[in-house]
């Protein structure tokens, strides 16, 4: 008959308070209890502080993307007929990175088997127009940020 009865087990969980003012330590035993509210003391000052850094950083990094897009608004207005000449340019490359694109795909639509299965297929295609891609890509981030109209927020003279 014992059996039948349940059997009480001790909670999996308790209550932990972690708030420092009026703390007082659990009565018998507590040795657990105090050291659980310790660590999450300590995880929650670690925690602050990492919140603290990120803010740092992200005030750093805005602060530099301010800068460097602020150089680049006088740049424009320095140089407004190359940066014309720069966005005429980058809509010309534009078009070209597009037919190239075109090329790539069409070659490997027609060559997806021997791709898939040698190594020497992709490495070839790879070296053939990977580094291509590469600098089209560069050239055409390059030429889009110079020709790029500048946001009236970013410019110094701005009312």
């Amino acid at each position: 008959m014992s059996q039948d009865q349940p059997r009480s087990r001790p909670p999996l969980y308790s209550q932990i308070d972690v708030a420092q003012a009026g703390y007082t330590p659990p009565v018998g035993g507590g040795n657990a209890q105090i050291e659980q509210t310790l660590l999450l003391r300590q995880m929650l000052a670690a925690q602050d502080r990492q919140n603290e850094l990120m803010e740092e950083l992200v005030n750093f990094l805005g602060n530099a993307q301010k800068q460097r897009a602020n150089e680049l608004g006088q740049w424009k207005q320095a140089n407004p007929g190359l940066a014309r000449r720069c966005r005429h340019a980058a809509e010309t490359l534009g078009k070209i990175q597009t037919e190239f694109l075109e090329g790539i795909t069409q070659e490997i639509d027609d060559n997806a088997d021997s791709l898939l299965d040698g190594e020497f297929m992709l490495n070839e295609f790879v070296d053939r127009f990977g580094p291509r891609m590469a600098h089209l890509n560069g050239l055409l981030q390059v030429l889009s940020q110079l020709s790029a109209t500048p946001s009236p927020t970013n410019t110094p003279n701005s009312p």
